[in-house]
């Protein structure tokens, strides 16, 4: 349990509803996404500005009490794993996009921005944030820093090391500190590099400021079957020989496939795409005309597919049906009709001469909406 005069100095800096105390509570906090490893904490705190965390560590460094930052807990390194006689430091409430510079390509973010978020907020510019963790829809900007979190994308794009400028965190003593800088490099050490993959043993990450990507002309897909698993890392390394450094490559062998496929992935011999898996009732799954060139599902109770463009973008989706069933399918107001079954690539190209969100609509049964074309207008 807390100290009760520690606990009342706390309560000095933040509001009641910010301190977790209770056992019962604070056993959410117990692990990250490495749950074989687990430590109650004596509390939590969620602070919601820079000041409230230099306070609290200024306090927690003179009582000698460890403290462990946490991000959104998706890691799988146990990087946020408490120390049971120490408080988690929560930046879940740092959750703000300050600001988005299309001039310079880059973000400053607070740490608790998903590292998606920024992806999408960006989208209006054509640009969008490379690292691409699998936990990208949950993971924060804050702990893919402290973790040096890759992706499929750190193949041509690199890790969060090299797509990140300038870092500001608070040391255990309360002092603010800045690494790198809003330029591409900064003079000195590159301590930036030495903060980045920390896991919070140095310090306490308030803001970031991210490197922003241009979205690709195009992005394509594709998927090739080997019967062979040595043939298949020739292949890989082939296209790399031959100079070409595709935005993400990926190889599953027949072992990791046969352990997919009862959760409900599509069989890869019989269905040449990389569907995800899917439940009962059908759906689509949708290119979308990205930077991430990926596969995204729409299914009748999942949130539809946003298709973001520019107005005056020359847009080229493609469509393939989940189930058996022929899907009639209209994109609204840009009278675009098709009709998918199962397997089959249906490819739709189109001017965005219109302004506004169009919806794409399946009959199916009964109307409903699997996505939206988002025309936004030119600057």
């Amino acid at each position: 349990m807390l100290d009760p005069t520690l606990l009342s100095a706390l309560g000095d800096i933040l509001p009641p509803s910010a301190i977790v105390a209770s056992a019962e509570a604070t056993r959410a906090y117990e692990c990250d996404g490495l749950t074989l490893f687990r430590e109650q904490p004596l509390a939590v705190l969620l602070p919601e500005n820079e000041a409230q965390v230099v306070g609290i560590l200024r306090l927690c460094h003179a009582a000698r009490l460890p403290v462990v930052a946490r991000g959104a807990g998706t890691g799988l390194s146990g990087g946020a794993t408490p120390h049971r006689k120490g408080i988690v430091l929560s930046l879940a409430k740092f959750k703000r996009i300050l600001s988005i510079d299309p001039l310079s390509c880059s973000a400053v973010v607070q740490p608790g921005v998903r590292n998606l978020a920024i992806s999408e907020a960006a989208a209006v510019h054509r640009l969008y944030y490379a690292p691409d963790p699998s936990s990208q829809i949950a993971c924060t900007i804050g702990g893919n820093v402290a973790e040096n979190s890759g992706g499929v994308h750190c193949l041509k794009y690199g890790l969060t090391v090299h797509n990140v400028r300038r870092v500001r965190a608070v040391l255990i003593d309360g002092d603010v500190v800045e690494f790198g800088g809003e330029a591409l490099d900064a003079a000195g050490y590159d301590l930036l590099a030495l903060i980045t993959g920390s896991e919070g043993l140095l310090a306490v990450i308030t803001e970031v400021t991210v490197k922003l990507t241009p979205m690709p002309q195009q992005a394509t897909c594709v998927l090739a079957s080997f019967d062979d698993l040595e043939k298949a890392g020739e292949a890989v390394a082939a296209i790399i020989g031959a100079g070409i450094i595709p935005a993400g490559l990926e190889m599953m062998d027949q072992l990791t496939i046969a352990a997919v496929e009862p959760k409900g992935a599509v069989t890869v011999d019989k269905e040449p795409f990389p569907t995800a898996a899917l439940p009962e009732g059908g759906g689509y799954v949708i290119k979308k005309p990205d930077a991430t060139g990926r596969w995204e599902v729409s299914t009748y109770v999942w949130q539809p597919s946003q298709i973001i463009v520019t107005e005056g973008d020359e847009v080229s989706l493609e469509f393939v049906g989940i189930n058996g069933a022929e899907h009639p399918t209209t994109i609204v107001g840009y009278d675009k009709a098709l009709v998918l079954k199962r397997g089959h690539v249906v490819r739709v190209e189109l001017t965005a001469d219109k302004v506004g969100t169009f919806p794409i609509v399946c009959a199916h049964h009964r109307p409903s909406m699997v996505g939206e074309l988002i025309v936004m207008p030119k600057k």
